[in-house]
C-alpha cells in the first residue's frame, strides 16, 4: 500500500513538473515581449536578452497610441470582429437549429451539403470571383460573408440541438409558443455554453483576420490590425518627416508593444467566456 502511494506521489510530481515546464515555455516568450515593450532601444541593443528592463519607459506604447495607422487598424479590427462574430453566431445557430428538426424537408440533402463543404471548398480564385461579382471588394462585407458560417461549427451545434429532450419543445408548443419564441426563449438560454464556445472561436478567427483582408481589401484605411502588425514587424514606418526628410523606423519597444496590444483584447475577453465552457447545458431544464 505504501509502495503504491509512493508511486502515485511520484507520478503526480512528474505530471506537475511537465505541466510547469510546458507553461513556462509558453509564458516566457510572452513575458520577454512584454519586457522589451517597456525598455529603451539602447538597452535592447546593448543588453541583448533580458527579463526585466533596467530603464522602464512607455515610449513604445505612447508612440503606437498616437500613430494614426495603428489607431485605424485597431478600429477596423474591432469592427470586423464585433460585427463578424455576431453575424457568424446568429447564422450558425439558426442554420444548426433548422437542420436539427426532423420534419425539415430535404434535411438529409442539406446536411450532406454542409458536410461536403467541410471537406471540399471552391478554392481561393472562385471565391474571389464571386466576391468581385457581388461588388464587395474594398468592403468589410467581403470578409464577413465569405466566412459567415463554418460547416464544422454547424454540425457540432446541430448535434447539440438534437440532444435536447423533445419534452421541452412539446411543452412550449402546448403553451402556444411559435418557432421563433421557442428558439429565443428556450433553446438559446439552454445553449449559452455552446454559443459562448463558438463565439470565442469566431472572435479569435475574426480578430486574427489577415489573408482575407489582403485578398479583398485594397484600401489601406480598411486594413485590420494583423495586416498592420505584419507591416510593422517586417517593414519600416512609412511616416516621413517633412522637415528632415528622414524615414522613421519602428523601435523594438514599439514592435513589442504592438504585439502586446494585439493580444491584450483576447486575453481580457477569454476569462469571461471560459466560465461557460464546462457548464451543463441541460442542468435543471428537466424536472421529475
Amino acid at each position: 500500500m505504501r509502495h503504491l502511494r509512493g508511486l502515485d506521489l511520484l507520478f503526480t510530481i512528474m505530471v506537475y513538473s511537465i505541466l510547469l515546464l510546458v507553461a513556462a515555455m509558453a509564458i516566457f516568450p510572452l513575458f520577454y515581449v512584454l519586457s522589451v515593450s517597456f525598455s529603451t532601444e539602447y538597452e535592447y541593443l546593448t543588453r541583448g536578452f533580458f527579463v526585466i528592463p533596467k530603464q522602464f519607459t512607455l515610449d513604445g506604447y505612447l508612440y503606437l497610441l498616437s500613430h494614426p495607422g495603428f489607431i485605424s487598424a485597431f478600429r477596423n479590427a474591432v469592427i470586423i470582429s464585433a460585427v463578424g462574430t455576431a453575424l457568424n453566431i446568429v447564422l450558425t445557430s439558426l442554420m444548426a437549429y433548422g437542420l436539427s428538426k426532423r420534419w425539415l424537408k430535404f434535411r438529409n440533402s442539406l446536411n450532406f451539403m454542409v458536410f461536403f463543404t467541410m471537406l471540399f471548398s471552391g478554392g481561393m480564385i472562385p471565391t474571389y470571383l464571386v466576391v468581385r461579382s457581388l461588388h464587395l471588394l474594398d468592403s468589410f462585407w467581403a470578409i464577413w460573408l465569405s466566412t459567415a458560417i463554418a460547416p464544422f461549427n454547424v454540425i457540432v451545434m446541430r448535434s447539440f440541438f438534437q440532444s435536447m429532450p423533445l419534452e421541452l419543445e412539446e411543452s412550449a408548443r402546448m403553451d402556444g409558443s411559435g418557432e421563433w419564441r421557442l428558439f429565443l426563449s428556450i433553446i438559446v438560454p439552454l445553449s449559452i455554453p455552446v454559443i459562448a464556445t463558438f463565439t470565442l472561436f469566431y472572435l479569435v478567427t475574426n480578430w486574427n483576420t489577415y489573408f482575407s483582408a489582403i485578398l479583398y481589401l485594397n484600401d489601406a484605411k480598411l486594413m485590420p490590425l494583423q495586416v498592420f502588425l505584419r507591416q510593422m514587424l517586417v517593414e519600416d514606418d512609412p511616416t516621413i518627416s517633412n522637415a528632415t526628410n528622414v524615414l522613421y523606423k519602428y523601435t523594438p519597444a514599439a514592435k513589442m508593444a504592438a504585439i502586446i496590444l494585439t493580444a491584450l483584447p483576447l486575453l481580457v475577453i477569454y476569462p469571461f467566456m471560459q466560465k461557460h465552457f464546462n457548464q451543463g447545458a441541460m442542468l435543471g431544464s428537466i424536472k421529475g
